[in-house]
């Protein structure tokens, strides 16, 4: 909450399972291209949300698995979690955590629950302290949500029951939620002094439906949304003007409701990298680093063809006197390491090579200069190796273009490569 010095232009809030990340894509084609047009046009002035039902754990058991971009921000187990930085390193929301003890006792839910054997405890991983899960039929769903709370609520627990996909019945504190987590938040932006310009919430199933009450929001049902959603929808929303039901699925549709509701950039650099005029508007530093690395992704899979020009052309965006400090310290000029790439064209394409930057910040090092850290993520053959990333950019003002002058990178905690030869930027 505090990396950015003033309101937010953007915050989007989205579930994760399929809504941003589509299952049923083993490329994650929609995906890359929400965090290409991210970490370009947004990550520096605007908030990421994930809001999620699963657990903290399974959450992050979802990081290793998909190529998720950091957070600023992660609501986990159905609202009742907050915790800031969303990465390895998160710092939880004290004040939230205690209000959702308020009238909460674990152990009583878990006691007054195991009554109905229709309910089915989901796995641990998916269990939390404020969060207690089963999975159970819709029939079963709807007489159990009858009785429960007003049982709980005599012994002194007051909960919120969410259930949704017609299987994940949710027993929480009062209060908490998927909205209810959301508005906290917007009320703790406020008394900051830091209220957004504008919001967009995502979502595909029934625990999404609060986020879609939040008056101020605009919203979008992906496609592909369970038919919960869509009743809600239906009965709720669907004469308000500000929640869409998109035409395209998960990330896809996301990015479609960035043009509809006219939220800012809605294209990709996936889908509008120009291979042969590489150079972005002058001082845009987050898309010229993503351009760069779509670039070289490009091709590694063998998508351009082999020419010298095209390499002459990366050349052109660095300095002859431009060095890459490698992850394991060797260091030479940019180009030489440009020349090196001409036995490694098209040999990703079988390996389902690609590249995605995360965190991209850049900052201003003197009236010509800017520094851009990131962490750049690298996928082949189904191993993700990882590394930080700080490149020094200059810009004459005559050439009206940008120029890379240094690459150093150093690998983050447990990523090497087993080729350091084909390891290059």
């Amino acid at each position: 909450m505090d990396r950015l010095d003033g309101p937010p232009r953007l915050i989007l809030v989205t579930d994760l399972d399929c809504t941003l990340v589509d299952h049923d894509d083993p490329e994650n084609t929609d995906l890359l291209r929400f965090n290409a047009l991210w970490e370009a046009h947004y990550r520096h002035d605007s908030l990421l949300v994930y809001c999620t039902g699963r657990s903290m754990r399974s959450y992050l058991s979802l990081r290793n698995k998909k190529p998720l971009l950091t957070p600023d921000i992660a609501i986990t187990s159905v609202g009742s979690q907050i915790a800031y930085g969303g990465g390895e390193s998160m710092v939880s929301d004290d004040v939230w955590v205690a209000r959702m003890g308020e009238m909460w006792n674990r152990d009583i839910v878990v006691e007054e629950t195991s009554k109905f054997p229709q309910l089915e405890p989901q796995p641990d991983k998916s269990q939390e302290q404020h969060k207690v899960s089963f999975f159970v039929g819709r029939e079963h769903a709807v007489e159990i949500m009858k009785v429960l709370p007003e049982r709980l609520l005599e012994r002194g627990v007051d909960v919120k029951l969410v259930y949704s996909n017609d299987y994940a019945f949710d027993v929480l504190p009062k209060g908490s939620g998927k909205g209810g987590a959301l508005t906290y938040l917007l009320e703790k932006l406020e008394s900051e002094g830091k209220q957004p310009s504008n919001i967009l919430v995502c979502g595909d199933s029934g625990n999404d439906a609060e986020l879609f009450n939040v008056p101020q929001a605009y919203g979008v049902m992906v496609s592909n949304s369970h038919k919960e959603l869509l009743q809600w929808h239906e009965e709720n929303a669907k004469d308000n003007p500000k929640i869409i039901l998109a035409s395209e699925r998960c990330g896809a549709g996301m990015i479609e409701a960035l043009q509809r509701f006219n939220l800012g950039p809605n294209v990709s650099p996936r889908d509008g990298l120009d291979t042969e005029n590489f150079h972005v508007e002058v001082l845009d530093t987050a898309n010229e680093v993503v351009q760069f690395y779509l670039l070289y992704e490009k091709w590694r899979c063998g998508e351009v063809e082999k020419s010298d020009k095209y390499l002459q052309n990366l050349k052109s965006l660095s300095s002859p006197l431009g060095m890459f400090v490698h992850p394991s310290g060797v260091e030479k000029p940019i180009h030489e390491w440009i020349d090196d790439l001409v036995n490694l064209h098209g040999e990703g394409k079988e390996k389902q090579f690609r590249i995605w930057l995360d965190r991209v910040s850049p900052s201003l090092n003197s009236p010509e200069t800017w520094i851009v850290k990131f962490d750049k993520h690298e996928l082949s053959d189904g191993k993700v190796r990882s590394c930080s990333t700080r490149v020094l950019l200059s810009c004459q003002e005559e050439k009206e273009k940008l120029t890379w002058m240094h690459i150093q990178q150093s690998w983050l905690d447990g990523s090497c490569s087993d080729d350091q030869d084909k390891w290059i930027f």
